[in-house]
């Protein structure tokens, strides 16, 4: 899995982006954005979403508890992308805490949230299923 997995949603738009960004604040989720080491505001998915294409990366730093944290990173208008750290991940409370954020945001955007191993883009292993409203192992478990 590699210990910073690949986190999606694909086939969005710049509204639900600003749905996700509605979701961090209503929720009231420690987070930060920033653009390289410059901490600022968040602003609207619009905004960021219209930079320049030669602009650098921006990214929000979300912790839906202390312990836990996702970092969005803006590259596309049409797909969510987000990486999660393992080794935050280590044992149930932290594991239902993230599976909890995944169905949160699946959720509010009415699709599916899929985790890939780190650089095996297309190969979910986890995800929520929008249509069964929970989160599920999407491969099989390698036993060694």
């Amino acid at each position: 899995m590699g210990s910073l997995p690949d986190v999606r949603v694909s086939n969005v738009s710049v509204e639900d982006w600003q749905a996700g960004l509605v979701l961090v604040a209503e929720k009231r989720w420690k987070c930060q954005y920033s653009e390289g080491e410059t901490v600022l505001p968040a602003p609207r998915a619009e905004a960021v979403l219209s930079r320049p294409a030669d602009a650098e990366c921006p990214d929000l730093r979300v912790w839906p508890t202390a312990a836990v944290s996702a970092i969005f990173r803006f590259r596309a208008d049409d797909e969510v992308d987000f990486d999660v750290d393992l080794r935050e991940l280590q044992g149930q409370d932290r594991l239902d805490v993230f599976c909890g954020f995944l169905r949160k945001i699946g959720r509010r955007l009415g699709k599916p949230v899929v985790m890939d191993a780190e650089g095996d883009y297309g190969h979910p292993v986890l995800g929520f299923d929008a249509e069964a409203d929970r989160v599920v192992l999407l491969a099989d478990p390698q036993v060694r």
